[in-house]
């Protein structure tokens, strides 16, 4: 099968029913995106499928077919995205582990919310586990990282 990944298209022979996470990691040798709970509870396996966040250890690759596909070595392989930079900044990653599904969930968030409150980055954050308890520094770095990206786009 085809598969978009990242803007390269790669071929792929696996079971449409294999997990998204396994073709990625497995198959593809991208190992940004993390397996924690399998079960899509706790958000280390979150990548993209049509700018839709998707926890890729319970996604079959067979819905990802003709998609576009973003693991978190799409968001900027220089790791210059605004994102990424409020998350070094705040010194969000303790052990790091969930940190690439943390990132991708934020990142949907503002795409699709410039200037998120408290309570939608609870909201949009919620399925994301953190063992480590670095909670507030991940909410500090989206709220640095939403007006780097205002800065950006010249919004005031």
């Amino acid at each position: 099968m085809e598969l978009k990944i990242n803007k390269q298209t790669y071929q792929v022979d696996a079971p449409d029913e294999m997990p998204l996470l396994w073709v990625v990691r497995d198959l593809l040798g991208k190992k940004g995106t993390k397996f924690g709970c399998g079960q899509g509870l706790c958000g280390a396996c979150t990548v993209h499928v049509n700018g839709q966040p998707m926890r890729s250890c319970i996604t079959p690759v067979m819905v990802a077919k003709g998609a576009e596909i973003t693991t978190i070595e799409g968001v900027d392989a220089q790791g210059n995205h605004p994102i990424q930079v409020a998350w070094r900044e705040n010194n969000v990653p303790q052990c790091g582990y969930c940190q690439s599904g943390q990132i991708m969930s934020a990142l949907n968030l503002l795409e699709n919310n410039t200037s998120p409150s408290d309570q939608d980055i609870d909201n949009a954050m919620s399925g994301n586990i953190c063992r480590c308890g670095t909670y507030p520094r991940i909410k500090q770095a989206i709220k640095d990282a939403a007006s780097a990206m205002q800065q950006n786009k010249g919004v005031k």
